[in-house]
């Protein structure tokens, strides 16, 4: 059966399974909307919740990172897994316990604030729908490659699936339909990276096979193999090369961290849960299945970026007949050169591919001996190496379809999350909680899938010119949430003193801080050509890349909430004896709606 014909099949059996659970599952009271009627298990729980966190950007898009920036893209792998343990120690049990649906409901209740809650929301909503935004990119990639078509109508298509599949569920629909995800994206990560491995070093596990040597005998371990591909080429030395500064390695860490502890779509889902212990319980669980990707991504990156470079450099750096002939391409680069992510360019005419660094001025020197004229690979999206990967490893088509499956299945997955938590902040945190008091539940209902097809739109529009690659995207999300909401749920459950003007006063000039910092570099709304600093490491502060401003961002919060605090009026006793409360850990009672 041919790949096209078989990657239909596929993808159309998964899409069917999601929209079929979604539909026995649908919500039919905001319980069942916001917060899947408290009674998810913390094992499936933890696998949803695995789902709602392994994106786009951790499916397509780490290991494209991996694969071009080597070392230095660990930091995605430290910040987003070091992130839970943060989310499970400090803030997932307290949130259960205090028994609400969402994150601003929390924020307005514990600072006594409308105020609060609203700003909480726009918060909310500035981070989710640039991390929707990343999704896009993910979904458009996919579908632009599964439907052999360009980007831009790739993306419309997925805006289409995500309405029907995310519109119909609440919280309820999407938990299940996100623990089908899990083993369809699970599956079609592991399997391909098992094939891969196995052809490159001989060894079936691919956490093994990156430290193993290479399967053709020479006794080259296949890191020390890349590195020697990539440097012949005028590259930086794949295993020591870094994302800056130590210091923006570091704070890019730790952004992302907080980032998870604070992104409201993955709090959501410990409100889910019976009882208190559960949430802890559900975070373990959720690292757990997190980790079994997050471990095979490195290998799924540094196979892939080999794969790669001796596809195009097939003989000597510099012969004459050392790289590709454009006539003998192979169809993986002419199915990819469709979507538009692919492209190359003859500059010296004759009839091959080069591929190297041109910005390196001493390896320049050497190509122009050898009569290259610059690096004709003219554009290698970063997100299609984990799809392109077992077109370029030459396996079975029934593996590339998985893989285009579970792609999807990865960005789906996450977007539902991602509209349900703008969903609720809208009809029940601003609709139901400030504008509407009133309103029956069937209406909020309603506004609630008026609100999900809204953020669709805005995304998709957004996702047509995103402000960079899937993951660097997120990496902006996370930062918006790092700056805003970790660190006034951090303070409004450790620290009894925080007050409400305090927390609006943080929130206000964390966001502010970050969202100018990455505006005056990415663009003013991400629209191109508004950017008056430009993404140039020359311009950044102190080497803090934009995409890792959120730590620093989060620093302002806490700082300008500890000295608002001090001079203005305490919260209210019944406040401070909430939060010591919070901290008891003994039972939590039901979720309140008001």
């Amino acid at each position: 059966m041919d790949l096209q014909t078989l990657t239909y099949i596929v993808v159309g059996f998964t899409f069917a399974l999601y929209i079929g659970i979604a539909f026995w599952a649908r919500a039919g009271t905001t319980g069942e909307f916001y917060a899947a009627g408290r009674g998810v298990h913390p094992v499936a729980n933890g696998m949803a919740t695995a789902a709602d966190w392994m994106s786009a950007a951790s499916f397509i898009s780490m290991a494209g990172l991996i694969a071009f920036n080597g070392y230095g893209a660990s930091v995605f792998l430290m910040g987003w897994t070091g992130g839970y343990v943060l989310l499970a120690l400090l803030l997932a049990p307290y949130l259960r316990k205090f028994g609400k649906f969402t994150v601003p409901e929390f924020i307005g209740d514990r600072y006594y604030s409308r105020t609060a809650r609203i700003v909480a929301v726009i918060c909310l909503i500035l981070a989710s729908v640039t991390y929707v935004i990343g999704q896009m990119k993910g979904i458009g990639v996919a579908f632009s490659r599964f439907l052999e078509t360009d980007y831009d109508t790739g993306l419309f298509i997925g805006m289409g699936i995500v309405f029907i599949y995310a519109v119909m569920g609440g919280m309820k629909g999407i938990t299940y339909t996100q623990i089908a995800q899990y083993c369809v994206l699970i599956f079609a990560y592991t399997v391909p990276a098992v094939f891969v491995s196995l052809n490159i070093t001989g060894n079936p596990i691919p956490q093994l096979g990156i430290g193993s040597a290479m399967a053709d005998g020479s006794g080259t371990f296949m890191l020390d193999k890349l590195d020697q591909v990539v440097t012949d080429l005028g590259f930086k030395e794949y295993t020591t090369q870094v994302m800056g500064s130590k210091l923006n390695m570091f704070v890019y860490t730790l952004s992302l961290m907080i980032g998870t502890a604070g992104l409201p779509h993955v709090i959501i889902r410990f409100f889910t849960v019976p009882k208190v212990k559960d949430a802890r319980s559900s975070a373990g669980w959720a690292l757990v299945f997190i980790a079994i990707l997050y471990t095979t991504a490195p290998a799924v990156g540094s196979m892939a970026r080999l794969n790669l470079m001796n596809t195009i450099q097939t003989g000597e750096v510099g012969s004459v007949e050392g790289n590709i002939e454009i006539a003998n391409v192979p169809q993986w680069m002419l199915n990819w050169e469709k979507t538009g992510l692919l492209q190359w360019e003859d500059k010296n005419g004759d009839g091959r591919i080069q591929y190297y660094n041109d910005k390196n001025a001493e390896f320049v020197a050497k190509a122009e001996a050898w009569g290259w004229k610059g690096n004709e690979m003219t554009k290698v999206d970063r997100d299609i190496m984990v799809l392109a990967n077992p077109e370029i490893a030459k396996l079975p088509n029934w593996v590339i379809a998985l893989v285009v499956a579970g792609g999807l299945a990865a960005a789906l997955s996450t977007a539902a999350g991602l509209l349900l938590a703008i969903a609720s902040s809208i009809s029940h945190d601003l609709l139901k909680g400030v504008f509407m008091p009133d309103i029956s539940e069937k209406n909020e209902l309603m506004a609630g899938r008026i609100a999900m097809a809204g953020a669709i739109g805005l995304a998709g529009y957004f996702g047509l010119h995103p402000p960079d690659f899937a993951a660097g995207t997120v990496a902006i999300a996370f930062g918006l949430a790092a700056s805003s909401i970790f660190p006034v749920l951090m303070m409004g459950i450790f620290y009894k003193k925080m007050n409400r003007a305090g927390a609006i006063w943080g929130m206000i000039s964390g966001i502010g801080v970050t969202m100018l910092y990455v505006f005056q570099h990415k663009g003013i709304m991400f629209v191109p050509g508004t950017s008056f600093l430009g993404d140039m490491g020359p311009n950044w502060f102190l080497g803090i890349s934009p995409n890792a401003f959120g730590a620093v961002g989060a620093v302002v919060n806490f700082a300008v909430a500890a000295m608002v605090s001090k001079v203005t009026a305490p919260p209210p006793e019944h406040i401070q004896h909430l939060v010591e409360d919070i901290r008891v850990p003994k039972g939590a009672g039901a979720a309140s709606d008001h």
